[in-house]
């Protein structure tokens, strides 16, 4: 079971400070890529605007979706289009999720959560498991969320624990239960897999 540090009530502001120093680190131990993964959503795309303002190498960041609609990328729901828009004008690259592609080892995971306790598109109904042999995945979340009815391509538990630390940020007090369930091991939904396989730090930003 992961050790998680939660820290309460975090703004945008901070939790792209924190992202800034990790990425730093990662920048000032080796040469090559720093490799990220991060979620998509309405949360982390004011923290990414935080976090670009950094004054940090971003051409040496590689950005990887969680998961990604099956929409083209100049579509509202893209969450690589999105992505694409904010870091490709520092610099970074942006990776488009399809089932050929090779999954790194990440310097970080960061992660959202829904309510109903999936993470990326690792939906309750989609039962991901922890020897899942696969990286990554197309499914149908269902029920399909009305905000977004449509198919996923998504990265595994697998893909998501090949990793140096997991950052989660979660907001809302119902969301906060289903997360302190799963780090208490009272649940088997998704993130709670995720966590039992979690072996590295796991951050929790509320």
């Amino acid at each position: 079971m992961a050790d998680v540090t939660i820290i309460e009530r975090a703004s945008d502001e901070a939790i792209a400070d924190w992202l800034a120093a990790r990425f730093s680190e990662a920048l000032d131990g080796g040469d090559g890529p720093v490799t990220i993964t991060v979620p998509g959503g309405s949360t982390p795309f004011p923290i990414i605007e935080k976090l670009l303002e950094h004054d940090l190498d971003f051409s040496r960041l590689v950005v990887w979706p969680n998961d990604d609609r099956i929409v083209p990328e100049d579509h509202d729901a893209s969450n690589t289009g999105k992505l694409s828009a904010l870091f490709e004008p520092a610099g970074a690259e942006v990776v488009t999720l399809t089932i050929m592609e090779a999954v790194p080892h990440f310097d970080l995971a960061w992660l959202g959560m829904g309510a109903d306790g999936h993470i990326a598109s690792l939906f309750p109904n989609t039962d991901p498991q922890l020897d899942e042999e696969r990286r990554i995945i197309r499914l149908t979340p269902d029920p399909l969320p009305p905000e977004a009815p449509f198919d996923r391509i998504s990265l595994t538990l697998p893909s998501l624990l090949d990793s140096a630390q997991i950052a989660f940020v979660i907001r809302g007090s119902d969301k906060r239960t289903v997360f302190d369930d799963a780090v208490s091991g009272q649940s088997d939904l998704p993130v709670a897999r995720l966590l039992k396989g979690a072996s590295q730090p796991v951050t929790c930003f509320t």
